[in-house]
């Protein structure tokens, strides 16, 4: 049975908070790497996905950070229902490279390919039957 559509929204529930289990996905984790993203990635015992977006040190000023911030998340709340659940994700955006996800042109389309190509390469992509 199909798992009910709220609109796609995010969840309280779905959102990684916690320090320490932040730090455990870094550390336990596995890691896929694609043009300026890092997907940080381990199982958890939840039927959802959890996430967080971070970035490294000195990646552009408050603008810039939230612009990539909500790109990334608009990008995955759109493919989210196409992906294995019970995994903490951690996303990690490096600065200033040229296919960053703040870059100003076609911005959301250029997330989405550089996040479904971190998601094959974790084999997280949801195979249809």
């Amino acid at each position: 049975m199909p798992e009910k559509q709220d609109g796609g929204r995010f969840r309280s529930e779905e959102h990684l908070k916690k320090k320490v289990e932040i730090t455990g996905v870094f550390k336990k984790g596995r890691t896929v790497g694609y043009s300026g993203i890092k997907l940080f990635f381990l199982a958890n015992e939840f039927p959802y996905n959890r996430i967080v977006i971070t970035f490294t040190r000195k990646y552009g000023n408050a603008v810039q950070r939230n612009r990539a911030r909500r790109l990334v998340r608009e990008a995955y709340r759109l493919m989210k229902g196409g992906l294995k659940t019970g995994y903490d994700l951690v996303f990690l955006i490096y600065p200033r490279t040229e296919s960053s996800p703040s870059k100003r042109e076609d911005g959301l389309s250029k997330t989405a390919v550089q996040l479904q190509i971190l998601f094959k390469k974790a084999g997280m992509i949801r195979q249809e039957a």
